[in-house]
C-alpha cells in the first residue's frame, strides 16, 4: 500500500495552514496514495502556546474536522489529521489529537497524545503541561489489512507504547520535533521503534523556522522493518512517498523472529 507523510511548516494563520495541508493532500492523492498523514499542529502554530485554546473545536464540528473530512471524500484517501486541538474536560486545556477519516468522510479513529513534553537546557524551555491535557489510550486502525497504531511526538520517547500495539504493520508519528532534541534522537528513535516492532513507521513533521521563530527539525521520513530509512525531505514543504509491503514485514520477522522470542 503506497503511503505519504505531508511535512508542514505551519504558522498563526488557521485558514492558510488548512489550505496548505489540503494543497498537499492532493498531491498525495495524485502520486497515488492511499493514507495520507500530516504533521503535528497542522492548523496552527501560534505567537503562543495558548492559541490553541482560542480554535479549539468540539469533536465532530469544526473547520479543522471539516477540511479533512471533505479530503477524505473528495480525495479518495485515508487522511491522518497530524494533530488538531480538541476541547478537553479541563478548563483552559485542550487535547492534543490525531484524526483519522476514510475515504467516505467517515472519522475511524482518535487519538489524544499520552505523554506531554517538556524541556530546558537554560536556553530555551518548554512545557506542554500548561495548555495540554494528556490522553490516555493507545489506539489503533485497519486500512485494507494493516493495523496501524497510532502515536505523536514526545510518545516517540516511551517504547511501551508501540509495544502496546505489536504486533503492527504501520506506526504513524506525526510531530514537531524541535531543532535541538530532534537533531539529537529524532532520526535515531524513529529507527529504534521500527526494528523493535519489525513494522513501517511513517513520521510527518513540522519543518523549518515558523513565523513565531520556532524551528522544528523536519526530515519526514518512511522507515522500513529492518529500520532503512526509504524515503526523507529535512525541511520544507513537501510530500514524502513510498510503499509498505507486507511481503517485507513477514520476511523480517521470519528471518529475525524477535517478536516471538519476547520474554516479557
Amino acid at each position: 500500500m503506497k503511503v505519504a507523510a505531508l511535512q508542514m511548516v505551519s504558522g498563526p494563520d488557521v485558514a492558510a495552514n488548512l489550505s496548505a495541508a489540503r494543497r498537499l493532500l492532493e498531491q498525495a492523492a495524485a502520486q497515488g496514495a492511499r493514507l495520507a498523514a500530516l504533521p503535528e499542529y497542522f492548523c496552527l502554530i501560534g505567537q503562543h502556546d495558548r492559541d490553541k485554546l482560542a480554535i479549539a473545536e468540539d469533536l465532530g464540528s469544526g473547520p479543522m474536522q471539516q477540511m479533512l473530512a471533505d479530503a477524505a471524500r473528495e480525495l479518495g484517501l485515508y487522511v491522518v489529521g497530524g494533530t488538531l486541538p480538541l476541547k478537553a474536560d479541563t478548563p483552559d486545556r485542550v487535547r492534543n489529537s490525531t484524526l483519522v477519516f476514510d475515504p467516505q468522510g467517515q472519522r475511524i479513529a482518535r487519538y489524544d497524545k499520552i505523554h506531554l513534553f517538556a524541556f530546558d537546557n537554560g536556553r530555551e524551555s518548554y512545557d506542554e503541561g500548561r495548555v495540554l491535557e494528556a490522553g490516555s489510550e493507545p489506539t489503533s486502525f485497519e486500512v485494507d489489512g494493516l493495523r496501524v497504531g497510532l502515536s505523536v511526538c514526545y510518545d516517540l520517547r516511551f517504547p511501551e507504547l508501540f509495544r502496546r500495539y505489536a504486533p503492527v504493520d504501520l506506526l504513524l508519528v506525526p510531530a514537531a520535533f524541535t531543532h535541538t532534541t530532534g537533531q539529537a534522537h529524532w532520526e535515531l528513535l524513529l529507527r529504534a521503534r521500527a526494528v523493535e516492532n519489525q513494522c513501517y513507521v511513517l513520521a510527518p513533521a513540522q519543518g523549518g523556522t515558523h513565523p513565531n521563530g520556532r524551528r522544528t527539525f523536519g526530515h519526514t521520513e518512511l522507515i522500513d522493518p529492518w529500520g532503512q530509512v526509504l524515503a526523507v525531505q529535512a525541511e520544507g514543504e513537501g510530500v514524502v512517498i513510498g510503499e509498505v509491503d507486507l511481503a517485507r514485514i513477514a520476511q523480517v520477522r521470519e528471518q529475525l523472529p524477535a517478536l516471538k522470542h519476547r520474554k516479557l
